[in-house]
């Protein structure tokens, strides 16, 4: 991907670390892709960051960055235009951060979701919660009012179709984060605890994006989800999550196919309940999900599994591999992540200090591993964490980091294979 001068703001500083070419039995690194990061969103313009990493922040012509600013004194949506240089403000919230997940102490019912934005990625249209209203707003800035969720409910990350004409929106008996109150950080109870032996449920809320009807609402009960995702090629399976559950390894992932529930990863064959199981996400074909964690042996995995919980593989990571991330997909066997590979020169230890691209041969059960770029990131709060995304022609990553002070959003090329 070739970059204007228009394009990029600045070059941010490249440090490449003496990186070990680490081989082990099923994962092979490879250094020959090191390169610059270039930093995109405004530097001198308040915190940037991208949406998380279950939506995508650029649209499918690659024109347009959607990113979340606070620039304003309150969190907001912002567009940029990748071709002029051109931000627009989208959204006009002055209410602060919304409480949900994973944002405890913000303000109960009202404000702005910052983890609420799904943006679909061919007519550009955002969707987003604000206080209790759910609503949407064009590339444009136009704003329309979708819908309002019901009182007693606390919410969390939603997703928008493939064909953009459904809106999921998970929401949780608000017991669960005790409501009304304004809390002080992430709360002192297991809330995964207090859902299972209170009787709290979880629900997926389906809404029609057009005329915002409320075509479904699948009630799930003694579960905690916080993460949803359409099926990439059918709208009528939904992947979700028991957040922060107990016995992750067997409770984490699970599919709904409108009509069964489904879980997808099981115990046998070196596979545990009592393993770490975290950030499922579809790949962008809809054969199969990909997911990652660590053993009850405390050894980090890539993992993979069909709609419908078969062929389930799972690859071992180097056993030094300790640091925390996400991985998320480009194209089918080609990944970008945050996680995991470390250098004996790395910052201290702590979360995931580099972005690297995975080519993943599942069959043969071999990871290639290209370590990119230091993410430079603090990864102080959940919006410095870098989330790395590829754009949709997977020829670039997108990433956010706080290196310059203040967080912004990044772009490093990637080499086609």
């Amino acid at each position: 991907m070739k970059l204007s001068p228009l394009f990029c703001l600045a070059l941010a500083p490249l440090t490449l670390l003496p990186a070990r070419a680490q081989t082990t039995e099923h994962v092979v690194v490879n250094t020959s892709q090191q390169g610059p990061s270039n930093m995109i969103t405004a530097g001198d313009a308040g915190n940037n960051q991208l949406l998380y990493f279950t939506s995508p922040s650029l649209t499918a012509d690659g024109r347009h960055l959607v990113f979340i600013s606070d620039r304003t004194g309150n969190p907001n949506l912002f567009t940029r235009d990748l071709v002029s240089g051109k931000e627009r403000q989208l959204t006009t919230n002055t209410d602060g951060v919304l409480k949900a997940y994973v944002y405890f102490d913000g303000n109960p019912y009202r404000g702005f979701g910052k983890g609420s934005v799904s943006l679909d990625l061919k007519s550009g249209t955002a969707y987003y919660i604000q206080g209790r209203q759910i609503r949407a707003v064009t590339l444009e800035g136009r704003q329309r009012l979708l819908a309002e969720l019901p009182p007693d409910q606390m919410t969390a990350y939603t997703h928008v179709s493939a064909d953009g004409s459904r809106l999921c929106v998970p929401t949780t008996d608000a017991r669960a984060l005790d409501g009304d109150k304004k809390l002080q950080g992430k709360p002192e109870w297991d809330i995964d605890q207090r859902v299972r032996e209170e009787g709290l449920s979880s629900y997926l809320r389906i809404y029609d994006t057009a005329t915002g009807k409320l075509i479904h609402v699948e009630q799930v009960p003694k579960a905690w989800i916080t993460h949803v995702q359409f099926s990439p090629v059918d709208r009528n399976l939904i992947l979700y999550n028991n957040e922060w559950s107990f016995e992750s390894g067997i409770r984490r992932m699970r599919l709904w196919d409108g009509h069964k529930h489904i879980t997808l990863r099981t115990e046998g064959e070196g596979r545990s309940r009592f393993d770490n199981t975290v950030h499922e996400m579809w790949e962008r074909d809809g054969q199969a999900i990909i997911y990652h964690g660590t053993y009850k042996n405390g050894a980090a995995y890539l993992g993979r599994v069909r709609p419908d919980g078969s062929q389930l593989s799972e690859i071992e990571l180097p056993r030094g591999w300790k640091r925390y991330g996400h991985f998320t997909v480009g194209e089918p066997g080609e990944l970008v992540t945050d996680c995991c590979y470390e250098t004996p020169s790395d910052p201290a230890k702590g979360s995931g200090a580099w972005i690297s691209l995975l080519r993943v041969d599942w069959n043969q059960r071999i990871i290639q591993w290209f370590p990119l770029v230091l993410n430079g990131s603090s990864w102080d709060s959940q919006d410095s964490h870098p989330h790395p995304v590829f754009n949709q022609a997977a020829d670039s990553i997108w990433f956010t980091s706080d290196m310059s002070g203040k967080r912004a959003v990044y772009q490093v090329g990637v080499k086609a294979r």
